[in-house]
């Protein structure tokens, strides 16, 4: 007898079903344009950054706030009044147009401008990948049931950390060999590659499910206030809020320090670009690792609440341990180990708290969160550290700093994973594995009723 449907390897390993299969590819595919674009781009970013100086990041910082409080809004009204497959297909292109421009201004301008204009590319890219990532997710969370999502998000995130590890690959290779202009180049072109994977997403959704159609075809709808409003009038999302919050802030703490290591082991700027991309590339393969091997599994015996609490609970560990021994190999250990982390667990984990939620929360409250709030949180640890700089302090005074940031955010973690078990009506912190369960219908099913 010939194995049924069921019984094949990609529904016993990964836990994908065969009605999913394509939609999962397009999503993983789309993942993976928008963070091999970014990754080509991150390298330069940073060694752009620590040019003018390491003193120079918190206004770099606080450059980037401003320039997220003045997209926002113009965001949130396009999400207002088109349909999802029209505002994502402009906001990329949009992104696709300033790279361009940032080609020409490099590649034409002389040494005396090229520290400006890596300052403002520095803010550029740093608003550029919260949007392009939280629209991404938006979509996901728009497009996949609670039961699917709760499997399919680990493995859709491992499409976009093999982006990652592409797109750091290449800018490794790249930056030393061509400079600047031709990683930039091979962004945009992952960015259109995005948009297409996309609209091939929200096509085969729709054709699977009528609801999806019929998403697919509606604005947002709402006001741009509901930005706030929805965010001030919900203590869930307020949740969400302060966990990106103290994530930043103590993620803020530890990028400094290390770009200070960074500014001081490599000479220029395309040897500091070469050094970031290798350890992009080692935090890219260990999320690679974890998210094929064990973030499906830990969200399905552990349930969100746990899942949820792993990154805190580890970043206070690994505080604990600069607090002690404040080493520069363990300072980068941590911080390329926290990334990960986040990459493989937190940030798919947190993106289910979005799925119950109606699409205005999931789009414009979703993305003001990603992109504001965690910038407030990269200016407040970079203000932060500048008045420890300030009084001479070092790694461990600014490890002693986020022990007590820790454990608030391990409290906060826990709260919300309970508070997101409500919210799917799931009376049981664990979720079946999929071995256990029965399949939903090839139609897809309705997200799981909830509020704000």
């Amino acid at each position: 007898m010939s194995p049924s449907p069921d019984a094949s390897p990609l529904r016993l390993l990964l836990g994908v079903q065969q009605h999913e299969r394509r939609r999962l590819a397009l999503a993983a595919c789309f993942f993976f344009c928008v963070l091999a674009s970014y990754y080509l781009l991150r390298p330069l970013r940073d060694a752009m950054g620590v040019a003018g100086g390491v003193d120079n990041l918190p206004w770099l910082f606080m450059g980037t706030l401003g320039a997220t409080v003045l997209v926002s809004p113009l965001f949130a009204w396009l999400v207002s009044r088109w349909s999802r497959r029209q505002f994502v297909g402009v906001s990329y292109r949009l992104l696709i147009i300033c790279l361009g421009l940032f080609y020409l201004a490099w590649t034409l301008s002389g040494e005396s401008w090229r520290l400006w204009i890596g300052r403002a590319f520095f803010v550029w890219l740093s608003v550029y990948v919260l949007f392009a990532v939280s629209l991404m997710w938006s979509v996901m969370a728009d497009s996949f049931p609670d039961r699917e999502a709760r499997r399919l998000f680990p493995l859709i995130g491992a499409g976009g950390t093999l982006g990652g590890i592409a797109g750091s690959a290449l800018a490794g290779v790249l930056t030393e060999s061509h400079g600047m202009g031709i990683p930039m180049l091979l962004a945009a072109l992952f960015l259109e590659a995005a948009v297409r994977a996309m609209q091939a997403l929200t096509l085969r959704s729709a054709a699977e499910s009528s609801e999806q159609a019929r998403i697919d075809r509606q604005a947002v709808g709402g006001q741009v206030r509901d930005l706030l409003t929805g965010l001030l009038g919900s203590p869930y999302l307020l949740g969400v809020a302060g966990f990106i919050l103290l994530y930043t802030i103590g993620s803020t703490f530890l990028y400094l320090l290390q770009a200070g290591i960074v500014a001081a082991m490599a000479s220029d700027i395309q040897a500091r670009g070469a050094l970031f991309a290798r350890i992009d590339l080692f935090v890219n393969i260990a999320t690679l690792a974890s998210q094929l091997l064990l973030t499906r599994h830990l969200i399905a015996r552990m349930g969100v609440p746990m899942t949820l609490a792993l990154l805190p609970l580890l970043s206070l560990l690994g505080f604990a341990a600069l607090a002690i021994w404040p080493a520069y190999a363990l300072l980068i250990f941590v911080q390329a180990g926290r990334r990960a982390i986040n990459f493989a667990i937190a940030s798919p984990t947190r993106e289910l708290l979005y799925v119950p939620l109606p699409r205005g929360e999931k789009f414009k409250v979703k993305n003001f969160i990603d992109t504001f709030v965690f910038r407030a949180g990269d200016q407040i640890g970079a203000l932060t550290q500048a008045g420890l700089n300030t009084v001479g302090a070092g790694i461990a005074a600014t490890a002693l700093l986020g022990l007590p940031l820790c454990a608030g955010w391990l409290a906060l973690a826990f709260w919300l994973g309970r508070r997101h078990r409500q919210l799917t009506l799931d009376p049981i912190a664990p979720t079946p594995d999929v071995s256990a369960t029965v399949p939903p219908s090839a139609s897809g099913e309705a997200h799981a009723p909830g509020s704000s």
